[in-house]
């Protein structure tokens, strides 16, 4: 249990990081109490990931161990290029967050349950809860969230600035490929030495930074875009 509470905090904690709710929840913070959103955000976490695991274990209990393995490879490898990609509020969900009305806890509540509804971390609760132990990839998983979304939510009261987005989309995207691409070669390869996967991870994720790298501007994540080059340093005059 402690060790499937561990990995599923760490794993939603990276998750959340730069997510679309946790941008809900950095704006509630700029109009409610601090700890009136924080409660708000561990009501529905709570509600939505007992969902989560209760699908994931009942899938869990369905499939053998080693396509359960490949599959959650393969969702980690999702999660690590969706966040690539990146996520952000649209005009529309800004504005709705701003015009939300009537009781703030309850407000928080439904709106953060109805955002998390499919996201990516609802998704990655339903595959580390079909391979580990349900209870604790529940609570692991909800203190993951709440101490990513109290993150969001300092920013928002304090500071009021957005964290270094860039910084964080790429990081929590090397890790999620990390993770993932690890965890399909160790099932996929199955009497591969554990130091022949780690070689292989490496290599894998290297090419595909590398193709990144060679794709033009206009292919490539918004996040690796580089400043256009069109202002270039002044020269001295003599």
């Amino acid at each position: 249990m402690i060790s499937a509470l561990l990995l599923s905090f760490a794993v939603i904690f990276v998750a959340e990081l730069g997510d679309k709710t946790q941008l809900v929840a950095m704006t509630f913070a700029l109009r409610y109490r601090w700890w009136v959103v924080l409660g708000a955000i561990t009501a529905a976490t709570t509600l939505v990931h007992v969902l989560s695991v209760a699908i994931g274990h009942y899938l869990g209990a369905a499939l053998p161990g080693h396509l359960l393995g490949i599959i959650a490879g393969a969702m980690f490898v999702f999660f690590g290029l969706w966040t690539l990609r990146g996520d952000s509020l649209s005009d529309e969900e800004k504005s709705r967050v701003q015009r939300a009305s009537g009781i703030a806890f309850f407000v928080v509540t439904s709106a953060f349950f109805l955002a998390e509804l499919g996201d990516k971390t609802m998704l990655a609760t339903i595959t580390l809860a079909a391979d580990n132990d349900w209870l604790g990839v529940w609570i692991g998983s909800t203190l993951g969230m709440v101490v990513a979304d109290g993150l969001a939510i300092i920013v928002g009261a304090v500071a009021g600035k957005h964290l270094p987005e860039r910084v964080i989309q790429i990081g929590a995207a090397a890790l999620f490929l990390l993770f993932g691409v690890f965890m399909l070669l160790q099932n996929v390869f199955a009497s591969m030495p554990f130091w022949a996967v780690a070689l292989g991870t490496v290599a894998v994720l290297a090419l595909f930074a590398l193709g990144l790298r060679a794709l033009p501007q206009r292919y490539r994540p918004a996040v690796l875009k580089t400043a256009p080059a069109d202002a270039e340093p002044a020269v001295a005059q003599p």
